[in-house]
């Protein structure tokens, strides 16, 4: 067959298979009129060198793939040379994304220092932050209405349910002792130098959780002397994630992580959805001897609720 044909039914450009014949990739017959002739085999080494080039792996070291092809192989990865260059194109892009990720860290730090130098954050335009500062909320926050979701869980007992925490261990529901405990459940902390959801600010009770967070890290002290046992936050996202939070800001508690949503299935948690993520909606629960003795909800605003729940603690004393 003619170039073009060989071009056609592999996908590149004539250019591109002149280039492979100047490397000896593909070396096709010579008809007695001294044109080239394609066979077959040769459509099977450009489409496999195609292939490779999709994966990041450059013409030029493609050869041990098409020598495996041209030996009689059904695929061209099942000899030892391929596997080696995989392996080094792995070690290539690990060495890459190493870093890309030691100079975004950087970036981060810097964006994170320039935004907040002088204690402020800096404007890139007029209305636009250059990034947003989670430890503060706007003036203008919708109030979170009381639909009734969370009515039905005093008197509920906490299931059997092991999630993991910020501290490496695992922590069991039903089994947290006797006493008080505070579990105050969350939608989604923001993190320097990270997109919230679109329409975040908008969404009513949704905004707010590192306020929140940080108020129950400043009463940590109040609250055990207050009678709870313990402090627990708990939300969606992955402990790594989790735990970033808790060493940023310094927490004397556990994080907890509820990826599965778990709890909002056992015990009928509210929730709600935006940008194809399903977040749990703020709600604070008193556990005592493994039974829901309260609940805060709605909870607005959410700077405020660890004073709100310490003044119950005092007010409710054991």
């Amino acid at each position: 067959m003619q170039i073009s044909e060989l071009a056609r039914r592999a996908g590149v450009t004539t250019k591109a298979v002149r280039y492979y014949e100047s490397l000896g990739l593909i070396t096709p017959e010579r008809l007695a009129n001294g044109y080239r002739d394609y066979g077959e085999h040769d459509v099977r080494l450009t489409q496999e060198i195609r292939a490779l080039g999709s994966l990041g792996i450059p013409v030029e070291r493609t050869r041990p793939f098409l020598e495996c092809l041209t030996a009689g192989h059904r695929h061209a990865d099942e000899c030892p040379a391929s596997l080696a260059t995989y392996r080094d194109a792995i070690d290539e892009l690990t060495q890459r994304i190493e870093g890309l990720t030691a100079r975004r860290a950087v970036l981060v730090t810097h964006l994170h220092q320039a935004a907040h130098r002088g204690g402020r954050l800096s404007p890139v335009n007029e209305g636009e932050d250059l990034m947003t500062d989670y430890t503060s909320l706007p003036a203008d926050l919708p109030a979170p209405e009381d639909d009734g979701a969370a009515a039905h869980l005093p008197g509920t007992k906490l299931p059997r349910l092991d999630l993991p925490g910020t501290d490496g261990a695992t922590v069991r529901l039903d089994a947290l002792g006797a006493g008080r405990t505070v579990i105050y459940i969350y939608p989604l902390t923001g993190r320097p130098g990270v997109d919230l959801p679109d329409g975040w600010d908008s969404i009513p009770g949704a905004r707010g959780c590192t306020p929140e967070t940080c108020g129950f890290r400043d009463h940590y002290q109040d609250l055990l002397a207050a009678g709870a046992g313990g402090v627990f936050g708990l939300s969606s996202q992955e402990t790594d994630y989790q735990r970033e939070v808790a060493e940023r800001l310094h927490l004397p508690f556990q994080m907890l992580s509820d990826p599965a949503r778990s709890l909002a299935q056992e015990l009928g948690l509210p929730t709600f959805e935006t940008n194809g993520l399903t977040l749990y909606k703020r709600l604070t629960l008193i556990v005592r001897d493994g039974v829901i003795e309260h609940v805060f909800y709605p909870i607005f605003p959410p700077n405020e609720h660890a004073a709100q729940v310490l003044a119950w603690l005092r007010d409710n004393p054991r």
